[in-house]
């Protein structure tokens, strides 16, 4: 039985498209400060040391601890003045906090009215008691010098005292001024390169490849009969283009190729199966085609060309879940997310809003066979669901989620029992997939109750009905699905970004059914649970070794086959 699992990864690649892009606009930002002349840091000791009469001292200090670069040092400044902006002051009344009987009113007023070298914040005060460094005084005082070169160039009159204290101060932050002169120039070089080296001026790129060694070790499969203990190393490889055309969209185009074997082909069930498997032979394809956009300040919409899932627009409230295909995060494919989420991945549309401070409200449609132009195909008279979910969170580290998913001859949610994925079931046995329509609903909920604790679960309910005979073979009934999961995760354990995580649940049973199949049970006989530990330890950055157990007992809902052991271990190299 092989199973091609097609999951879209949205959260985790537009982080690191926003990632990719924030350097090169904080390259772009230090130019535009340094075009404004800087003159927003000619605070109230550049006023004391240049006006006429002014005589108070000034001490200028060297920031006691600097960063371990220059490229470090130069961010700093960056984000210090990111959220700052300046506006020019005409007259010295229009500074609220400055009145005539400060000690520095003169000063300002004459560098305001003779030279146009002070300016003010967007709210109209002139902050003089804020410090400075000798780098922010030195870029304003070149600022000051620009303005005086513009006007002696233009025979307006600079007195000779001011011109003989400007000549002091430029010889004594000469270094200085040096110093910020070379880095602008090399900065401008670098921006300059990466402006003509890299492949678009739109587009990033992010990956993901994941190397899996992994074996069954021990236990029987479905039909009770042992199973081989074949160690399998496998991988998968996936490429994602990021291009944004405002700076707040996203067109996701991901492509995918691998060969790590689902082990439902061998035990004959879902459950267990981990969650990074790959079509065979590393053949390169399309995996999801997407377009994220805002609207508003509150809700992101996404149309999904291929490979959508509901999960791409609904948060599944579980830490484990990385939306990657357990690239990172769960090892198995149930401890991700509540399996009813799981149903048709295709074409449609979906959007997610924050309703005040404390609700958020998803809705999607999506469907399996859009791009079929036949009968009991297309994009609403074949395969489809529809999604709507709303999350409470009434403080930050608490999120509650109510789900309802409505489909109609939905993919199964390759988790759980032969019985709960009926279409599979009967399209392997009979040749012919059976017709469904079903109604699921789904609870969760997750806690953060430290920085390095945080507990989840969900709890999930499936109607499905069967809307017609096949073949005479099975008739029309309806079964009731259920599900179960409870997860532990670990942040930072052990060391900084590393991961560990605990799952325990019941994957999709059959506890009551009214569908008769020839030869087979309607209902799972009796209740088996997924067990799963792992631990995902971050070498750095871009290397993550993960390895991870998952235990199943009474595979298939049947207590007569022996328990089933999956281990592995799980290499991600992420870029």
């Amino acid at each position: 039985m092989k199973v091609i699992k097609l999951v879209a990864a949205q959260d985790l690649r537009y982080e690191k498209f926003n990632g990719a892009k924030s350097a090169p606009y904080q390259f772009e930002l230090y130019r535009k400060l340094q075009k404004l002349g800087w003159s927003s840091l000619l605070l109230l000791s550049t006023t004391v040391l240049i006006a006429n009469g002014a005589t108070a001292q000034i001490k200028l200090e060297a920031p006691t601890s600097q960063p371990s670069s220059d490229r470090d040092r130069l961010l700093l400044q960056i984000d210090r003045y990111n959220d700052r902006e300046i506006e020019q002051v005409t007259n010295v009344n229009q500074l609220r906090d400055v009145s005539p009987g400060d000690w520095a009113y003169e000063a300002l007023r004459s560098l305001v009215e003779r030279y146009g070298c002070i300016v003010g914040y967007p709210n109209q005060t002139y902050r003089g008691q804020q410090p400075l460094s000798r780098y922010e005084f030195a870029a304003g005082l070149n600022a000051c010098l620009n303005q005086i070169e513009r006007l002696i160039a233009s025979s307006e009159a600079v007195t000779r005292e001011d011109l003989e204290t400007l000549q002091r101060l430029s010889q004594e932050f000469e270094a200085e001024l040096a110093t910020l002169s070379t880095r602008i120039d090399n900065l401008e070089g670098r921006v300059a390169f990466l402006e003509d080296h890299q492949f678009s001026t739109t587009t990033t790129l992010s990956g993901e490849v994941v190397f899996g060694l992994a074996s069954i070790l021990a236990g029987d499969d479905a039909q009770g009969n042992e199973i081989d203990r074949v160690p399998v190393f496998g991988n998968r490889a996936r490429l994602s283009l990021n291009t944004s055309f405002t700076g707040e969209d996203l067109l996701l185009t991901f492509l995918q190729a691998g060969n790590f074997p689902f082990f439902s082909e061998v035990t004959g069930t879902f459950e267990g199966d981990l969650g990074f498997g790959a079509p065979e032979n590393n053949d390169l394809g399309l995996l999801t085609l997407s377009y994220y956009f805002p609207v508003g300040d509150r809700t992101q919409v996404v149309v999904e060309g291929t490979g959508g899932f509901s999960y791409d627009f609904a948060d599944t409230l579980n830490p484990l879940d990385s939306y990657d295909d357990s690239g990172s995060g769960a090892i198995s494919f149930f401890g991700n997310r509540n399996p009813i989420y799981n149903q048709v991945a295709g074409t449609g549309i979906g959007a997610k809003t924050e309703l005040g401070d404390n609700f958020e409200f998803s809705l999607g449609y999506l469907a399996g066979a859009a791009n079929e132009p036949f009968e009991g195909s297309g994009l609403f008279n074949g395969p489809y669901a529809a999604l709507g979910q709303i999350v409470f969170k009434p403080i930050d580290s608490l999120k509650f989620g109510l789900t309802y998913v409505h489909a109609y001859n939905a993919s199964d949610t390759f988790t759980g029992s032969n019985l709960a994925n009926l279409r599979t079931l009967t399209e392997t046995e009979l040749g012919e997939a059976v017709p469904t329509s079903s109604n699921s609903y789904g609870v969760q909920a997750s806690w953060q109750l430290s920085e390095r604790f945080i507990i989840s679960g969900w709890g999930g309910y499936i109607k499905n009905s069967i809307l017609s005979t096949l073949d005479g073979t099975i008739e029309r009934g309806t079964q009731d699905i259920w599900n179960w999961g409870v997860t532990l995760a670990f942040p930072d354990l052990v060391k900084e970004g590393s991961l560990g995580g605990i799952v325990v649940g019941m994957e999709p049973k059959v506890t009551n059914s009214s569908v008769v199949i020839p030869g087979l049970d309607n209902e799972d006989r009796d209740t088996s649970l997924h067990v799963e530990a792992f631990y995902q330890y971050q070498v750095n950055d871009n290397i993550a070794i993960t390895p991870g157990v998952v235990w199943i007992t009474a595979p298939n809902h049947n207590n007569d086959n022996d328990d089933l052991v999956i281990g592995t271990i799980r290499t991600t190299f992420t870029f």
